[in-house]
Order: C-alpha cells, then sequence, then structure tokens
C-alpha cells in the first residue's frame, strides 16, 4: 500500500478525566469516575412497594444480595444504610456511548421484543437500558459531526470522522473516496474508482484496565482488522458494490449483498479478515449529488455487535462528512483558482537586464485567500535601459487581482512603445476610468539607464521608493506624490536621478510600511533604518546581497503587521562603464555598411574580442543594410560590452522587421535569418522616434 496516500493513526487511550468533554481530540470514550465499565440506570421501582429482585440494582444503592457486604464496583457513593435521601436520586448519564461488555464477560442477549422498553423493567449488571443508549447516541452525534465540521480542507474532514468514531464507536475505520473526487456539476467520466484515503485503527498495545470504548482482554496476536483494505478499487457497473453505493443506506456486512460487495471493495484477503455477523458496517458517502466513497466501521470478533440504532449513526456520520467533503472540495478549486489567478498575474522570473540586477517578494494578506490588487514588473527597453514598475489595486479580492491583471498589461504595452513614464501613467490612468468608476490604483513608473547611471521616475499616489547607497546610508527618494490612477484629469511630473552604481532601489507596496499599529511615513522611516542597518553588516565597500536584503526588509513586518497584501521589487544598479560604451552616427548611404565593419572591428582589437570580429561584421553588415536602405535621417550604431557584447543600430523606420524564409528566387531576406542563425538574442523594438535591432553574442 502507497504509505503517501493512506495514512493510519493509532488513537491515544489515555485514562478519561472527570469533566472532560466527550469530543475529546482523542476521540476516546469519556465517563465520569462514578460510572464504571458496566455502569446502568438505575432501576425503576414497583407499584405496590415490592422488593426488587435478586441482583437487581436498587436507586442509590448496590444489589441488593451485597447489601451487607462490601461495596462493589458499581455500588455509587452514599449508598447505604445510613445514606441520605438525596442519595437515591438517579445518577446523570455521562457523555457518549454507553460501555458495552464483550461477548463471554457478562453479556446479555436482549430478546427480539425487547420487553424491558415497554414494561420498564429492570436490567441486570453491566447492561445499560435502550432508553439510556438512545441518548448516548444522540450526545455521540452531536459531538462526531461538531468535530467533522470543523474541519476546513479534505484531511481535516476524513481525519475528524476517524478520530471521532474510533474508539468511541468502532474498532478500525477504512476511509474510501472517489479518485478523482468530482468538483460541483462536473460529471466524472471513466470508471469509478475508489481509493483509500484513510484508515484508523485501535492499537493492539494499549492501557486495558479502563478508559477505552469495550474493556477487552489484551490481544495475544495482531489483530485481523490489521490486514484490512486495499488501496484502489474500481466499481464495476452492475456489481454488488455499485449496487451497495446506489442504495445510499448503510447496510451491516452479513446480508447477502454486502457480504458480495467486501471482495471487490476490499479483496479477497481483506474480505475474509473482516469479522462475522453484525460487526462491520458498510456505509455509502454521497455527497449532494452522487456517491463520492465509501466508509466501513469495523469491530473485533471478540466485541459485542452493532445494533440496528447504530445504523442511523453510521448514516449521520457518513452524511454529514460526504457533505463536509463536497464543501471541501469546492473551496479547494475556488482556492486553487484565486491562487493560479494570481501567480499568472505576476511575472514568473525577472528579465536579465544589462546593468542591473533584480530581485522579487510577493506576499498575501492571508494564507486563505491569495489574491490582492499588488503587482511589481521589470520590463526591458530599447538601448539597455529596463522601466521598473510596482503598484497597488485598492482591496485584495478576485476583483482587484482581475483589475491589476488588466492594468499590468496596459503597462506593459506602453512601456514597449518606448514612452516617458509621466506618459505611461496618464495612459494607466484613462484605461482604470475606463474600467469603471471605482477603479482606483497607485503605481509608481521608473526607467533606469545604465549607460548614463540616471532614472527617471514619476509617481501617482504610491509611496515613496528609497535608495540604499554604496556607503550605506538610505535615501528616501523626492519624488512628486501625484493622485492615485482613475481619479482623471490631474498631470503627472517626471524626475530624473542620480542612479551611481552599486546603489539598491528598492520599490514596494503600502503593506510593507502601512498597518493598523503604524502610519505610512513612520512605517518609511522603519524601512529606512532596517536598510541601513542591513548595509552595515556588510560594510561600507560591499553591498548587501540582494535576495538577502529582500528577507530583511521581510522580517521588520511584526505581529498585526499583515492587514494587506505586499510587493517588492529591488533593483541593484551595475551600470554600464564608458570604456564599455562605443556609439556612431552613420549616414543613410551605401558606404554606411563597410564602414560600420570597419568600426566594429577596431572597437573588438581594443577590448581583445578578435575572435568575434568575422561574425560581428558579418551581423553589423546585414542590420546596418536594412536600416540605410529605408532610413531618411543618420543611423546609430552602438556595442556594449558586459557579460554579453550586444550590438543595437536605430534608425527612424517604425516599420519592425520580421523573420521570413527567403525563396530561391529572391535577391534579399535573409540578412534576419543569419542573425538568427549566429546570435545569441536578438530583437526589435519600437521606438517612438522609430526603431531599434539590436542583437547579443557571447564572449570568453
Amino acid at each position: 500500500m502507497d504509505s503517501t496516500r493512506v495514512t493510519e493513526q493509532p488513537t491515544s487511550f489515555e485514562r478519561p478525566q472527570p469533566g472532560v468533554d466527550p469530543a475529546d481530540p482523542r476521540g476516546a470514550f469519556l465517563r465520569s469516575p462514578a460510572a464504571g465499565a458496566g455502569a446502568a440506570l438505575p432501576a425503576q421501582g414497583r407499584s405496590g412497594g415490592e422488593p426488587p429482585a435478586p441482583g437487581a440494582v436498587t436507586p442509590g444503592g448496590p444489589p441488593s444480595d451485597a447489601a451487607d457486604g462490601p461495596a462493589s464496583e458499581h455500588s455509587q457513593p452514599g449508598a447505604g444504610p445510613d445514606a441520605e435521601p438525596d442519595a437515591h436520586r438517579p445518577r446523570p448519564a455521562p457523555d457518549g456511548i454507553p460501555v458495552q461488555p464483550a461477548d463471554g464477560q457478562g453479556r446479555v442477549d436482549r430478546a427480539p421484543a425487547d420487553p424491558e422498553r415497554r414494561t420498564g423493567q429492570v436490567t441486570r449488571p453491566g447492561r445499560p437500558t435502550p432508553m439510556r443508549r438512545d441518548g448516548d447516541r444522540l450526545r455521540f452525534v452531536g459531538a462526531a459531526t461538531r468535530r467533522i465540521a470543523r474541519g476546513i480542507d479534505l484531511d481535516e474532514i476524513v481525519m475528524g470522522l476517524c478520530r471521532a468514531t474510533v474508539p468511541t464507536f468502532s474498532d478500525a475505520i477504512l476511509v474510501y473516496l472517489r479518485d478523482p473526487l468530482p468538483v460541483g456539476d462536473e460529471r466524472p467520466t471513466g470508471p469509478l474508482v475508489l481509493r483509500l484515503r484513510r484508515t484508523d485503527r485501535i492499537p493492539a498495545e494499549r492501557d486495558t484496565e479502563g478508559g477505552g470504548f469495550m474493556p477487552i482482554a489484551p490481544p495475544e496476536q495482531p489483530s485481523e482488522l490489521d490486514s484490512v483494505g486495499e488501496e484502489l478499487c474500481t466499481v464495476r457497473p452492475g456489481s454488488a458494490l455499485a449496487e451497495v453505493l446506489r442504495g445510499v443506506r448503510p447496510v451491516f456486512t452479513d446480508a447477502p449483498a454486502a457480504r458480495a460487495a467486501l471482495p471487490e471493495l476490499l479483496g479477497e484477503e481483506g474480505a475474509a479478515a473482516v469479522p462475522d455477523g453484525q460487526r462491520a458496517v458498510l456505509a455509502p458517502l454521497r455527497g449532494r449529488r452522487r456517491v463520492i466513497g465509501a466508509a466501513l466501521f469495523l469491530r473485533r470478533p471478540e466485541r459485542i455487535p452493532f445494533e440496528a440504532d447504530d445504523l442511523l449513526v453510521a448514516a449521520q456520520l457518513a452524511t454529514h462528512s460526504a457533505l463536509g467533503i463536497d464543501k471541501a472540495v469546492l473551496y479547494g478549486r475556488e482556492a486553487y483558482i484565486a491562487d493560479e489567478l494570481q501567480r499568472t498575474m505576476l511575472p514568473e522570473t525577472l528579465p536579465r537586464c544589462t546593468g542591473v540586477r533584480l530581485a522579487s517578494r510577493y506576499l498575501p494578506a492571508a494564507e486563505t485567500a491569495r489574491v490582492g490588487g499588488d503587482w511589481y514588473d521589470a520590463i526591458p527597453l530599447p538601448g539597455s535601459r529596463v522601466a521598473l514598475v510596482v503598484g497597488d489595486v485598492m482591496g485584495h479580492s478576485m476583483t482587484s487581482a482581475a483589475i491589476m491583471g488588466q492594468l499590468r498589461t496596459t503597462a506593459q504595452t506602453l512601456a514597449g512603445l518606448d514612452l516617458p513614464p509621466q506618459e505611461v501613467l496618464h495612459h494607466l490612468d484613462e484605461q482604470a476610468q475606463r474600467l469603471g468608476v471605482d477603479r482606483m490604483a497607485t503605481c509608481l513608473y521608473a526607467v533606469y539607464d545604465p549607460v548614463a547611471h540616471r532614472i527617471t521616475v514619476a509617481n501617482a499616489g504610491h509611496p515613496p521608493p528609497v535608495l540604499l547607497h554604496l556607503g550605506g546610508r538610505a535615501e528616501v527618494l523626492r519624488v512628486p506624490a501625484g493622485a492615485p490612477i482613475g481619479v482623471g484629469g490631474v498631470d503627472f511630473e517626471a524626475v530624473e536621478l542620480e542612479a551611481p552604481a552599486g546603489a539598491t532601489l528598492l520599490l514596494y507596496t503600502d503593506g510593507l510600511v502601512e498597518s493598523r499599529l503604524r502610519d505610512v511615513w513612520t512605517g518609511i522611516e522603519q524601512l529606512r533604518e532596517k536598510l541601513a542597518a542591513t548595509a552595515q553588516l556588510t560594510g561600507p565597500d560591499h553591498p548587501p546581497p540582494l535576495e538577502a536584503l529582500c528577507d530583511e526588509v521581510l522580517d521588520m513586518l511584526g505581529p498585526g503587521d499583515r492587514d494587506d497584501d505586499i510587493a517588492l521589487l529591488a533593483a541593484r544598479f551595475d551600470g554600464i562603464a564608458p570604456s564599455d560604451v562605443a556609439y556612431w552616427f552613420l549616414e543613410p548611404e551605401d558606404a554606411a555598411p563597410g564602414r560600420a565593419r570597419r568600426l566594429a572591428r577596431r572597437q573588438l582589437s581594443r577590448w581583445g574580442m578578435d575572435e568575434l570580429s568575422d561574425s560581428v561584421e558579418l551581423l553589423v553588415s546585414e542590420v546596418v543594410t536594412n536600416a540605410v536602405r529605408y532610413a531618411s535621417r543618420p543611423v546609430t550604431l552602438r556595442l556594449l560590452r558586459t557579460d554579453v557584447l550586444r550590438c543595437e543600430v536605430g534608425d527612424d523606420v517604425p516599420q519592425l522587421p520580421r523573420l521570413r524564409q527567403a525563396r530561391a528566387t529572391d535577391e534579399g531576406g535573409r540578412g534576419l535569418y543569419l542573425v538568427n542563425r549566429l546570435a545569441r538574442r536578438w530583437g526589435a523594438t519600437r521606438l517612438s522616434t522609430g526603431k531599434v535591432v539590436w542583437f547579443e553574442l557571447n564572449h570568453g
């Protein structure tokens, strides 16, 4: 049996303590100390004052044949010749199902007509009255269903069923569930397959002096119940098991139909291990629309069998468990959809951009609602630049996540047009107004240029970013706050700031710095102090590792600080040194490709990268040739040396080139094919003034 799919949990058998609730997590039968293992309700007095029969229990006293002797284990405190009149009152029945003796240990078979229920005659010692058993069954069902209802997911509900019934109701339980479980109104396809989800059994080595459900002698060898159970069972249409499951009601396994169904459910060996007689109950688990599994309740052969009323108990347990499982499956599907929605709304991985290193974190507002309106993004731009975006839609619901996805897609589209940051926010504001009247969000959009070592920032009502300098000084950048996106009719302003190499820019949402315990500016000051203290650990010449820095920032959150979801984006500015950049203007003439080849060859020789000269000359010649063919203004050529060699060719024609397969009769159309085959990566980006075509090559 696959241990990863089936869990078997023994039940604890500690001594019952006075005053403990019967729904104790151990699931064991609990009783008051005065009610012994064989306690029974006091017999009602006979009319005419007839003396009780020998061996009968008198109200408030021991059996009449032992009145003069020492008190027995069934005697009540205060019972005797000197007892007060109040001592003759019947004791209340304990919670839980009453203790039932084992076969051969004082068991008395009840007549089928059950005259005790009608006549009120006294019962023999150790056997409770039917009225008492019925009341205890009701209390047990109430406690068990409350325990099952406490579960919120599938495993908790199944565990609640097992722990509530073992050992109070049965010695063992096997819970089979449909595999896979249908969700809601889904119609299952394929055959009905049951998988053993969980099993609980009474352990063989336990305290047998009391505190259990039914007292038995310690077994000399492992119980036959230990071998019951198969992991998978395929229910054949028209089989005995299919008929039992279709009947919905619990049945004793000594019935012909149930006995024929056991080999199909448990296998031949498992069916042979099921005790004879009414010591096993098979209860189908039916959800709102269909059977979703089955539960098998078992008692050991040395125990008394189930009674007819126990079928009603099994039916109640099966019904509550099946409905709980149905709801748990629906809840799990909803949580999965929400989690997948949030996961697809955020970037799966951050891009590798030239001159900047990136790290990010996202924390939902709660584990049970993993959706929200916070997002972050890093978008590569032409000229080795990168756009850094962080935003926050009001609320943390499915609607907020959907609006966030629309705004994030809009921001990516606008970034691809290479618009200035303030223009991007202006178009985002218009998009939010088209989505609805209450669709408001905050957003911060920044563009980093690693060549110029500058950053341009525009803000729409978002908390300001924090810049951690290489020396350890943390600075809150002075950025105009602006109005939130969705207000409409407002203007946004962009500022250009220095971005020195080695500095770290931290973009975040207000969930990191604002909570019920502190205002936003207090949180921003704590964030600044946290960054400065973390930078001191690595010294003034070495910035802290980026991933570790993000973890340290999140550690500043204390108890009660998680009122909102949190998005965090950290950017380490490495920049590109001027000595690693070469830039030229080429006139749009026929001699431009040849001049571009000579310039690229000389620059590669200065950088000591002569091994790339042939490939670079060929690719530069093809790209520049395509540019000068249609350009009316000078063409730009730029080489960047970082971990790769990057070449960028810009012109004033907005049409982007497309890779196509040239025919044998075509004179052109093979330039981009060569670029695609020889370059590590290549691409084309449209600008407001034209386009840039770039490619990258690996170097040693």
